[in-house]
């Protein structure tokens, strides 16, 4: 069986978790940022999970990541 490809764009976006599951940083922090309150740009800051709809998505392009269940 040949080895698999790491899809490199997912790689630099996702990262596993110990259950296997993955996480995300969030979108709309990188500009237009005065208009934004401190809270909000402070929990944009936060990482959270990938959804349910997009483990598999996710897993299927990080091969050597934990596979999602």
């Amino acid at each position: 069986m040949p080895k698999l490809k790491t899809h490199r764009g997912a790689a630099k976006r996702f990262k596993a978790t110990a259950s296997g599951r993955f996480k995300r940083s969030k979108a709309y922090k990188s500009h237009i940022l005065t208009k934004k309150d401190p809270k909000r740009k402070r929990h944009l800051d936060m990482e959270t999970m990938v959804s349910d709809a997009d483990q598999e998505a996710v897993s299927h392009m990080l091969p050597y990541g934990r596979r999602y269940k």
